[in-house]
């Protein structure tokens, strides 16, 4: 079935127009997912009594029926194109669907009435039957637009009563003769299909109505989202400018530019200071995933040389290793060049927060490894410390955001707890894969793997030398 139009922005129910539209769509989407079903049968129906009555006039049903399955089609299409504002087409689409409704259901009236005119009176099982199969395919297939439910019923009806009237009409038998039970039967009959058609047309609009309900929702949730995020971009871009401030004062008192520090308020100034680090750090972050989430996010795809990458990455972090007490060494399991597809700096990203983290949960004069090698037909760049480790059940915690395992040890978990969401998003965003292996207490292993490029060494040497002098440049 076709899908509902989306209802207006602020809430307001469809007008009749759209509601209008919606029911043509559905029914006319309707028609042609059963299209095939529908001609199994007329075939069925046109050899069966061509066979046993009149094959020309079977054959003439046959292909008028044919012509109005083929406008069915035209209409579909047509109504499929279809906007709420073209009224005028609607209109004009209506008026094709109940003038294609009367001419099919006129063609299989008059062949059921021209069966039962050529059997003897009483004997009108088989075009009884056509008429209940079709009535009944009306109402359990025409509910979306109930005129021409309505069309298809009355004439169906109206069919009915001429084969069992006419019979009683030449007969003229008494109450009790099987000619007034057929009249009643059709009665019933005739009930029972109305009665069937209700149901599918309360369900019908009963499906509609939780339909733009939901739909309602749908668009007040992306009001909520996208107010959402303009409060977190406008807010984050906000602190920013106080922060760096802030930020800025605090490194001239460190750094003793307007006066020594005294030594009780060291303590006090390096906390500031730290705390205004990772501030800034959380603000960047929620940008990050805000911008992710938007779609918003800039990022540039370039051959890249894995190895020139570790060793940026490694120099960029050098500092933060040695502020904890950490080694960081570089580990190469070859020296050829390994090429890769995609942002340099944002990539640059994902190994700072992988060494970041390790070095964070590391103890004391530990040993963080900085690696690249092929596995296969990628590339695996790896992260080793010999750190406190990660228990086991942990693998989406680790991946969560604002989330940190042993959150509670302020030695090791500074940070803001969306590093590794952040790293997971662009990793998969290049078709690679992010993951770890780690044993308690003797350390964890965090790699990112990443299809391998076939290129030459020569190419790909002076397109990675392009592309640092242009991330050199952006820099500036």
């Amino acid at each position: 079935m076709t899908a509902i139009e989306a209802p207006q922005l602020d809430g307001a129910p469809q007008d009749s127009d759209s509601r209008l539209l919606q029911n043509i769509k559905d029914y006319t989407a309707m028609s042609f997912a059963l299209l095939w079903q529908r001609q199994a049968i007329f075939l069925a129906t046109t050899i069966l009594t061509a066979f046993f009555f009149n094959p020309l006039n079977a054959l003439f049903f046959y292909g008028t029926i044919l012509i109005c399955e083929a406008q069915d089609l035209y209409l579909a299409k047509r109504v499929a194109r279809l906007t709420p504002k073209e009224r005028r087409s609607i209109a004009m689409m209506v008026a094709w669907i109940l003038f294609n409704t009367v001419l099919s259901s006129t063609a299989i009236c008059l062949y059921a009435v021209s069966v039962a005119l050529k059997q003897p009176t009483g004997g009108h099982f088989t075009p009884l039957f056509f008429l209940f199969a079709a009535a009944l395919f009306a109402a359990m297939n025409n509910h979306q637009f109930v005129w021409a439910m309505i069309v298809r019923l009355a004439m169906y009806g109206i069919s009915f009563m001429v084969i069992v009237v006419k019979d009683i009409w030449i007969e003229q038998p008494d109450l009790s003769s099987d000619l007034w039970l057929h009249f009643f039967t059709v009665v019933f009959v005739m009930y029972f299909l109305i009665d069937c058609s209700l149901v599918f047309l309360k369900l019908y609009q009963t499906n509609l109505e939780q339909l733009e309900k939901l739909r309602e929702e749908h668009e007040r949730t992306k009001a909520a989202y996208i107010a959402k995020t303009q409060f977190i971009s406008t807010v984050s871009h906000e602190l920013r400018t106080p922060l760096t401030s802030i930020k800025g004062s605090l490194d001239l008192i460190k750094s003793g530019a307007v006066g020594e520090v005294p030594d009780k308020m060291q303590n006090l100034v390096e906390l500031a200071s730290k705390n205004s680090e990772r501030l800034a750090s959380l603000i960047n972050d929620v940008l990050d995933i805000q911008k992710m989430e938007a779609g918003e996010m800039v990022i540039k795809e370039t051959r890249i040389n894995v190895n020139s990458l570790v060793d940026e990455a490694i120099a960029c972090n050098l500092g933060f290793a040695s502020a904890h007490n950490v080694e960081l060494v570089e580990e190469r399991s070859s020296e050829q060049d390994l090429f890769i597809k995609g942002d340099a700096s944002r990539l640059i990203q994902v190994l700072t927060n992988m060494i970041s983290n390790a070095a964070k949960f590391s103890f004391e004069r530990g040993v963080v490894t900085v690696g690249c090698e092929v596995v296969g037909s990628r590339v695996r760049v790896y992260v080793k410390d010999q750190g406190i480790g990660i228990p086991e059940g942990s693998r989406d915690k680790v991946f969560d955001r604002f989330s940190q395992i042993d959150s509670s040890d302020e030695r090791h978990a500074g940070g803001t707890g969306l590093g590794m969401s952040i790293s997971k998003e662009i990793v998969e965003h290049f078709g690679g894969t992010i993951d770890y292996e780690s044993t308690l207490g003797v350390g964890t292993v965090f790699f990112v793997e990443f299809p391998l490029l076939e290129v030459s060494k020569k190419k790909a040497l002076s397109e990675q030398r392009l592309s640092l002098g242009q991330n050199a440049l952006a820099g500036e």
